[in-house]
Parts: C-alpha cells; sequence; structure tokens
C-alpha cells in the first residue's frame, strides 16, 4: 500500500474520531443538562450506543462513497483535502462551543476538490438532492416533530404531580438518549465508512465499492473513542446556555430528532445530527415560549451552519490546488 493512501486513510479515521467528539453532544447534551445522567455515565452511553448504530446499516455510506462526486473523477489529493478541511473546520467551532455539521463538511469538501480538478460535471446531482432533503429533514422536521410532541405531552401530563412526571420521564429520557446515540451512529459514522471503502477503491485495494465488517468495526471503533472524550463546551452551548430544559422536554427533543435521523438513514439520506438535535431543542422550548430559547446563542450556531458549506469548500478547493501543484 503506498504512503499516501496510509496517510488518507489515517486522515479518515482522524475525521471519524473528531466526527465522535465533536458530535458526542447530540446525544448527551440534554440527558446531561437535566442531570438525569452524570457526564461519565452519558458519554459511556453514547459510545456503546454510537457503536453500535454504525454497525447496523450502509445506506449512508453508499451515499457518500458514490453519490456526491462521480467516482472516476476522485483521486487521493480530494480525498486528502476534504479531510484535513473538515478537521480544520470542526476543531475550530468546537474551541469556541459550536456545535457543526460534519456531514455538510464531507460534502462540502469534497465537492470543493473536486471542482478543482475536474469542474462542474465531476458533481453527482442525485446525491445533492439527497443532502438538500436531508438539510430540510434536520431544520424542519425536527423542530416541528418536537413541538407537537411537547405540546401532546404537556396537554396529557399537566395533570400529574410535578415528582411523579419527572421520575417518569428521567426513565423515558434515558431511553430517548439511547435512541439519539444509536442514530447518530447509524447516519454520521456510515458517512466516514464511505469515504473510507471509497479510498481503497481508489487506491486499487478494492476493485470495486463494497463495505465490508472490518471497515465498518474500525470506523465505530474510532468515532466510539471520540465519543468517550466528548466535547464538553459545546454540552454547555446545546444543552445548557441555547436553552434551559426539563426531561420530559429532553424526551421529547430527543425523541423526534431519533425519528428523523432513522427515516432519512433507511432511504441512504446524510444529514446533520447536529442541525436536527439542535433545532429539536429549539422547538420544545418555544413549545412553551418562544423566549424560552437564547436566540442570541442559536443565532451563532446557525452562522456556523451556513458558514459550513463554504468554508469547507473553498478550504478542499484551495488545498486540492495545492496540491496539484506540488505533486
Amino acid at each position: 500500500m503506498e504512503p499516501l493512501l496510509i496517510i488518507i486513510l489515517i486522515l479518515v479515521l482522524g475525521a471519524e474520531f473528531v466526527n465522535g467528539w465533536t458530535d458526542a453532544p447530540n446525544a448527551i447534551a440534554t440527558v446531561v443538562s437535566t442531570k438525569v445522567l452524570t457526564p461519565r455515565q452519558a458519554v459511556l452511553m453514547a459510545t456503546i450506543m454510537n457503536t453500535l448504530g454504525t454497525l447496523s446499516g450502509t445506506a449512508v455510506a453508499y451515499t457518500i462513497g458514490k453519490g456526491i462526486v462521480n467516482p472516476d473523477i476522485l483521486g487521493p489529493e480530494i480525498v486528502f483535502s476534504s479531510m484535513v478541511s473538515l478537521i480544520l473546520w470542526s476543531s475550530f467551532a468546537a474551541k469556541y462551543g459550536i456545535p457543526t455539521s460534519e456531514s455538510h463538511a464531507i460534502v462540502a469538501g469534497l465537492t470543493g476538490g473536486a471542482l478543482a480538478v475536474a469542474g462542474p460535471h465531476a458533481i453527482v446531482s442525485s446525491g445533492w438532492i439527497k443532502v438538500g432533503i436531508g438539510l430540510l429533514f434536520s431544520t424542519f422536521f425536527g423542530l416541528v416533530g418536537s413541538f407537537f410532541i411537547s405540546r401532546l405531552i404537556i396537554s396529557r401530563f399537566s395533570h400529574i404531580k410535578p415528582r411523579t412526571a419527572q421520575k417518569v420521564f428521567n426513565r423515558l429520557q434515558v431511553a430517548s438518549s439511547m435512541f439519539m446515540a444509536y442514530n447518530h451512529g447509524l447516519n454520521d459514522g456510515q458517512k466516514f465508512i464511505g469515504i473510507f471503502a471509497m479510498t481503497l477503491v481508489m487506491g486499487g485495494v478494492f476493485t470495486q465499492f463494497h463495505v465490508p465488517i472490518w471497515i465498518i468495526l474500525l470506523c465505530s471503533i474510532t468515532m466510539g473513542i471520540g465519543t468517550s472524550i466528548g466535547g464538553w463546551k459545546i454540552v454547555k452551548n446545546v444543552g445548557m446556555r441555547m436553552v434551559e430544559i426539563k426531561p420530559w422536554q429532553g424526551f421529547a427533543a430527543e425523541t423526534s430528532a431519533s425519528f428523523v435521523i432513522l427515516l432519512a438513514s433507511i432511504f441512504g439520506i446524510p444529514l446533520s445530527t447536529t442541525h436536527t438535535i439542535t433545532t429539536s431543542i429549539m422547538g420544545v422550548a418555544a413549545a412553551k415560549r418562544a423566549r424560552a430559547v437564547q436566540w442570541l446563542v442559536a443565532g451563532n450556531i446557525v452562522f456556523a451552519w451556513i458558514l459550513t458549506f463554504p468554508v469547507c469548500g473553498f478550504l478542499s478547493f484551495l488545498i486540492t490546488l495545492a496540491f496539484k501543484a506540488f505533486k
């Protein structure tokens, strides 16, 4: 195996590690902020469920591996550039406690690199349609779903004693957090599995694109290690600073986000789990009163989402050009 190919595979695993590190709050932000689980318990739960989710499907891996950029165009410089741009951007944002979308960073990075190599015809339009659908799922359905689940809970449980309700939703929130962590692995974990397998095809190790079990295990364990470290600044921003929530609200947010991610994963739609859980948290807070959301914090998070596409795409474009110049 060529040294460059080994470096790229290490970068893919590095990006998967960053994905687990920065996206850990997707599953544990609410359950930690409501004090249903301690941070250590939450991270252990998320690590196990993330890994199980990654082992449970390959539909999203195939979309990322074959459906965003024409596989015939892909070269080492594109994958190298996209992984470097993702790691740099996600690490920078995590330093300031801002959750970013590794999904969009991957798509933007691959696209920027492909544009630098072959121009617009390198882009697979059907894959970008799925990305657009994923944006709709993560921003609209997460928020609306959690809003209506919250309103349902308010109408059905308002007559129950607060202490009794808290006991019930403490248990339910543990289950919803596990479900959220599982679905994070099912969607986000798959993306790097697809990149890893695609790199092996590109390097001639595989004759055609497929995803063997050893790649799934390697990537899932790597993401699990990243999750075990966790991005605590992001946990505080999403689960504590942006909005103050109670266990029933955490349950509503995680349940809504989990079903949205599960549905997208079944159809091979790569979406942002970060967007999904964050908008779901906004939805549960708004169901009670709009002023419950710290909109300045929420605005900073949304601004980072918007920046992800151009920043990662442009970084990857420049790195690819530099790679070609010094090749």
